[in-house]
C-alpha cells in the first residue's frame, strides 16, 4: 500500500520506475549536495542497507527519490539503533519549485510507520551551506540538535525527525 495525498505518494522502488529517474537531472549547485539519481539506484542494487523510495506525481510519474537506510551506517549519525538514515534525496530539476520536495517529506511520518515499524526516528546529514535544504527539513519537523560531522565538502549539520507512533 502506498503513502500518498491527493498529489504525491511515496512507493518503495521498482524497476519500472528506472527509465525515468535515470533520466532526471539537477541543477549544478545541487549537485554538490546529493547523489546522482542513477547512482543511487547502481548503489542500492548492491547495497541491501538502501531502500530506495520513489516520489510519484499524482499521475504516478516519478519526479524525485531518497533513501532510507538501515545498518551500520546510521549510527556514525546517531545513537540511537531504532533510526533510519535519510539520504539521497532529490527532486528532478524540471519538477523543483511545484511543492514536491516539502509534500513527500511531509509523508514521511506515515511511511516509515507503515514500511518500517520498528524505527522511532529518521536522520539526516545536510551541508551547512545548503540553507534551502536545511529550511526545507525544519518546515517538515526535523531538528537540529546541535550534532555536526564533518563531510566531503563540510561541515554537516545532523537533523532528527521523531516518528510519532
Amino acid at each position: 500500500m502506498n503513502i500518498h495525498t491527493g498529489e504525491i505518494q511515496l512507493v518503495p522502488y521498482k524497476e519500472k520506475y528506472k527509465e525515468v529517474i535515470q533520466t532526471f537531472t539537477l541543477p549544478s549547485e545541487q549537485v554538490q549536495f546529493t547523489s546522482d539519481p542513477g547512482e543511487l539506484l547502481e548503489k542500492a542494487k548492491s547495497d541491501r542497507t538502501k531502500n530506495v523510495i520513489v516520489i510519484l506525481d499524482y499521475n504516478g510519474v516519478p519526479v524525485g527519490l531518497f533513501a532510507l537506510q538501515t545498518g551500520d551506517r546510521v549510527q556514525e549519525f546517531t545513537e540511537n539503533e531504532n533510526a533510519l538514515l535519510l539520504t539521497s534525496f532529490s527532486i528532478n530539476h524540471n519538477r523543483q519549485r511545484k511543492g514536491y520536495a516539502k509534500k513527500s517529506l511531509a509523508l514521511l511520518q506515515e511511511f516509515v510507520k507503515r514500511y518500517f515499524p520498528m524505527k522511532n526516528e529518521v536522520v539526516l546529514a545536510v551541508n551547512e551551506k545548503n540553507i534551502p535544504a536545511q529550511h526545507l527539513y525544519e518546515k517538515v519537523g526535523f531538528q537540529d540538535q546541535g550534532f555536526r560531522k564533518m563531510g566531503p565538502i563540510g561541515q554537516q549539520i545532523i537533523m532528527h525527525l521523531l516518528i510519532m507512533k
